[in-house]
């Protein structure tokens, strides 16, 4: 598995925290739970996502994640709000799931969000997915494809450092358009695909999220800075100056984000 290319710093990991705070109910609602009781997450990150669908519920819930400073924040997180004991996790890789024998094959839904645009084999991480839900089992994916997102009023500087950005993936040996590549990954597992929508991430100015939104792609910009500039893609000056633009763009009175991430399920 590739490295993550935006890192494990603390500073990161308070931006994905604060990005699923935006996004998981809207993912909870997608996902259309119903009597699924055992759940995989695969790449279960800072397992928020894991415990908001083991919240309330009978469900067993089991996350999946490779990197070991992320289960400890994770397993920080599911103490202090008093859920540590709500889900099990799990260090282990996603092209070799750490399953016994007994549990390969016996969950009602496996799960993945924002991981298979970081591996260098996706169809790997796919494939060790069908294998562990049981006949009729769900698969869901969801993920990005960089390419989607848009600002209106236009912000060339910015755009073309998100293209920068998002095509540095490539050094990694990862894709960044993968979202839709999502449905031919399940079928190529040997899954039939049942369902394919999108989940809105956008916001315009004035709506409730319209700040955080930006923070985010903000803090996504400026964590990719160091390997753009290194790599020479990008120099610092070029994405202060994006910032920067970002920075003024957001006080437009009719400034839009428009993102959609892909989320594609199939059954076994």
């Amino acid at each position: 598995m590739s490295d993550y290319i935006h890192g494990f710093t603390a500073d990161e990991q308070s931006r994905l925290t604060r990005m699923q705070e935006l996004l998981n109910e809207s993912e909870l609602a997608a996902l259309e739970l119903e009597d699924e009781r055992r759940i995989l997450d695969v790449g279960a990150g800072l397992g928020q996502m894991a415990r908001l669908m083991a919240r309330g519920s009978d469900r067993r819930v089991l996350g999946i994640e490779r990197d070991p400073r992320q289960l400890e924040e994770a397993q920080r997180q599911a103490r202090e709000a008093g859920e540590g004991e709500l889900i099990e996790l799990r260090e282990g890789s996603a092209t070799d799931l750490p399953l016994s024998a007994a549990e390969r094959g016996s969950f009602d839904l496996a799960h993945a969000r924002f991981l298979l645009e970081h591996v260098p084999d996706p169809q790997a991480v796919v494939n060790e997915m069908a294998s562990a839900v049981r006949p009729g089992g769900r698969v869901v994916l969801i993920d990005d494809d960089h390419d989607q997102l848009r600002f209106h009023p236009p912000l060339p500087q910015v755009e073309l450092a998100w293209e920068i950005y998002w095509k540095s993936y490539e050094l990694l040996d990862c894709d960044p358009l993968i979202g839709r590549r999502l449905p031919e990954l399940l079928v190529a597992a040997g899954l039939k695909l049942t369902r394919v929508t999108t989940i809105f991430y956008g916001e315009c100015q004035g709506g409730p999220l319209f700040e955080a939104i930006v923070d985010n792609l903000v803090g996504v910009l400026s964590g990719a800075e160091e390997l753009l500039d290194r790599e020479g893609l990008l120099s610092k000056r070029r994405m202060g100056e994006a910032l920067e633009a970002f920075q003024a763009w957001r006080k437009e009175p009719a400034a839009v984000v428009w993102y959609s991430i892909p989320l594609a399920e199939a059954r076994r």
